[in-house]
């Protein structure tokens, strides 16, 4: 098979120019995904201030869905990757097949469970009684549209994995604007409240799965998502899991740990639920830039890896942790300047504003070393290194935050709460230094060995 334009442009092609092309696409695409919860939250902040602690609290279920997307998506992609890499196009197709049905099996069996026990796990994240009601009525079709979601989340990683994220951008701007469109139609003009947030997302994530579906049952995907080619195996799992077991982690993780924050939160009153909830989603919106920027990144530098051009993976990364590091230091100082502004925008509640400004600023106080963080954890998964990717994973929103959640909260009551982000932060980064050193020390070496075995064949 020939090499289409996207293979000739990332073996080839200038590494910036590349690196934008496919991750700004990306970029926007997860803005928009964070748009979807900035939204809601914004309308249903107008309705009051338990309104908007309830799509706080029912909001981590997302990620519990999402991960399950991510880990057979991504796990998916940095597999097919390599295999296009090295020109294995029909184990690629198979391997996409098996991610996206296994997505859609599991997502099912995991919307069934949370229906079935809805109330106590609201309960256990944070719902007080006062809030719970309005969680419920928020819940019950929001896990419908997770289950949408999952699809779309995996859907769009098999995109990217081929060096389509233009797809993904058209798919995820089409729900978007649909949910803006819809969320003040069904939450005001329908008097629906936070029902009718839930069914605007509902609504918009089903058009964004018709919109995959056209490409990846139509002509124009290079890599076929066909139920014939859906046949398991031991081997296909193993290498999307090693991978993506990582995201699942990290999803599954940063939920608990929001959870955990608005469980810590409600001790204090709804003010702090609900301004937890406004904080999260604006780190959430700055924090989704540079996941989209390293979905454009991760096929970039595994196609290279699986390729065999190290010294191309080299400088692939040096391109991503400048431009990540330059975005991520405009992002802080933005959101630190203007932090009072941005609450006032999000609700009308002196004390949610109040609480909520400080708890921004200190939250955003170590955003500059995000960037950093993250190339790193990608390019491990990208080469297939599932330890070391996955510990720096979820390591910043799980593995370090919980337990720094919990113990802070013991000794600084609330502020605990509020601190405990720049902390996990800060141990992150002294985490990702040395392995950040020792897989270039690898990469070096691969060079050396790629020009040696060069020099004697000539």
């Amino acid at each position: 098979m020939k090499k289409n334009m996207r293979m000739i442009m990332m073996e080839e092609g200038d590494i910036t120019k590349t690196l934008f092309k496919l991750g700004i696409p990306m970029v926007v695409s997860m803005l928009v995904i964070a748009l979807y919860n900035v939204v809601d939250t914004y309308f249903v902040s107008n309705l009051g201030t338990q309104q908007s602690a309830a799509v706080s609290v029912a909001f981590p279920l997302s990620f519990y869905f999402s991960g399950v997307g991510l880990t057979l998506g991504v796990g998916a992609a940095s597999y097919i990757s390599r295999l296009l890499g090295a020109k294995n196009f029909k184990k690629a197709n198979k391997v996409a097949s098996v991610a996206f049905y296994t997505a859609g099996i599991i997502s099912i069996i995991l919307m069934i469970v949370c229906f079935l026990f809805v109330e106590k796990i609201l309960i256990f994240m944070g719902a007080t009684e006062t809030i719970l009601p309005y969680a419920l009525k928020y819940a019950h079709v929001f896990i419908v549209s997770m289950l949408f979601s999952t699809i779309n989340v995996c859907a769009g990683n098999l995109a990217i994995a081929q060096g389509e994220a233009k797809i993904t951008l058209k798919a995820m701007i089409f729900g978007s604007v649909l949910n803006i469109i819809l969320d003040p139609i069904m939450i005001r003009s329908m008097d629906m409240g936070v029902k009718g947030a839930g069914l605007a997302t509902l609504i918009s994530q089903i058009v964004t799965t018709l919109v995959y579906f056209k490409f990846f049952f139509g002509k124009k995907s290079y890599v076929k998502m066909q139920l014939k080619e859906f046949k398991p195996t031991v081997q296909i799992y193993r290498e999307i899991i090693k991978v993506g077991i990582s995201m699942f982690l990290l999803q599954a993780l940063t939920g608990f740990s929001m959870s955990l924050i608005s469980k810590n939160a409600s001790i204090y009153g709804d003010a702090e639920v609900s301004a937890m909830g406004i904080v999260l989603r604006i780190v959430t919106l700055g924090t989704n830039v540079i996941f989209g920027f390293m979905k454009g990144y991760q096929p970039f530098v595994g196609y290279n890896y699986g390729a065999g051009n190290y010294d191309r993976v080299k400088n692939i990364t040096r391109n991503a942790i400048k431009w990540s590091t330059v975005y991520c230091i405009i992002w802080m100082v933005i959101v630190i300047l203007f932090s009072n502004s941005i609450m006032r925008i999000m609700i009308n509640d002196a004390e949610v504003i109040r609480i909520g400004t400080r708890a921004l600023k200190v939250n955003t106080a170590m955003f500059f070393t995000f960037g950093f963080q993250f190339t790193y954890a990608t390019l491990y998964l990208s080469m297939g290194k599932a330890l070391a990717g996955g510990i720096l994973n979820i390591g910043r929103q799980g593995l370090f935050l919980i337990p720094i959640i919990m113990i802070l909260t013991k000794f600084l009551a609330f502020d605990g709460v509020i601190y405990a982000q720049p902390v996990a932060d800060i141990i992150s980064t002294l985490i990702t230094i040395p392995l950040a050193i020792k897989v270039i020390n690898e990469l070096n070496r691969r060079v050396l060995l790629n020009k040696g075995e060069v020099l004697e064949s000539e």
